[in-house]
């Protein structure tokens, strides 16, 4: 048997998992899309195939929900590359080997808890009549009861919250594969701290950087349990409303569309930022490799 064969056999399960459990259920929403609400106890009809239900969730009120998800979605991975990025950091280049792995652990800790338990702890905190509304009214920081919860911005805490080990652990990978040896050349080369960060590690940690933030941007545009638990009615995400669609609404069809249009707003949103990605770490390439030719 050639090399191709023996690759293509060894890969075959990959391909027929990813055909049974993710083209084919996709196929089968983007099918449904084209279809209607038939009667009161049904959920979907496809005898007679139309835009007609993506047009109505590209309506005013549906509109408004796909762009807070879009904001909450750049929001959310913005702040979790933000406070992710120096922890990964310190804990791959400034923390001791022999601790890293309990530094680690301590960002596995909430993955031990169920998603929707930890959204709930944050229900709890988050609440008026909570122990932090309570413990911010005797310190003097706030008037009132704390109006956090039921808001947008209840929701971006909570998923920065959930979804920022996922950004932490690829940029962990990321710069502590980046060896010392090339940020010490720069430091004797003459460069800083901050220029050899932006100069030489940055660049070579860019792989992990995309999988961080891809990683975390696209389960948090699908995200519903927390805009459930902590949005409300000010918090909702496209993730609510497809789930409320297929279980509440039984309107399969309406569902489905929403669920497609979201799919096409993460591809969208995704190649934008690639490309202002690659436009802006033009420079940053560029310094990289003349960093590499006056080492030589």
């Amino acid at each position: 048997m050639r090399k191709g064969g023996i690759r293509f056999g060894l890969a075959l399960p990959a391909w027929v998992w990813l055909l049974v459990f993710f083209v084919v259920p996709i196929g089968v929403v983007v099918w449904y899309s084209f279809g209607y609400k038939p009667s009161i106890f049904a959920t979907n009809a496809n005898d007679k195939l139309s835009f007609d239900r993506y047009i109505e969730a590209l309506s005013p009120t549906f509109f408004a929900t796909f762009q807070n998800t879009l904001w909450v979605g750049i929001a959310g991975t913005v702040l979790c590359l933000l406070i992710g990025a120096p922890v990964a950091y310190w804990i791959a280049v400034k923390c001791a080997p022999s601790r890293r792995g309990m530094f680690l652990a301590l960002v596995m800790v909430p993955f031990w808890t169920n998603f929707l338990v930890r959204t709930i702890g944050w229900q709890i905190i988050l609440a008026p009549e909570g122990w932090l509304s309570h413990a911010l009214q005797f310190l003097g920081v706030i008037p009132g009861p704390l109006g956090i919860l039921n808001t947008r911005g209840a929701v971006l805490l909570g998923v920065v919250y959930n979804y920022l080990p996922l950004m932490i652990l690829p940029l962990f990978v990321a710069f502590d594969r980046v060896s010392g040896p090339l940020r010490e050349a720069s430091k004797d080369l003459g460069a800083g701290s901050w220029k050899t960060f932006f100069r030489v590690t940055v660049p070579l940690a860019q792989p992990g950087i995309i999988a961080g933030v891809l990683l975390v941007y696209i389960p948090l545009m699908g995200d519903y349990i927390t805009a459930t638990v902590l949005g409300g009615a000010k918090g909702n995400m496209v993730g609510q409303i497809v789930a409320s669609q297929f279980q509440t609404a039984q309107n399969w069809a309406l569902g489905s569309a929403m669920a497609v249009l979201l799919i096409l707003t993460i591809a969208l949103s995704i190649g934008v930022a690639a490309l202002i990605g690659w436009l802006v770490t033009i420079p940053i390439r560029r310094s990289y490799r003349l960093t590499l030719e006056e080492a030589r």
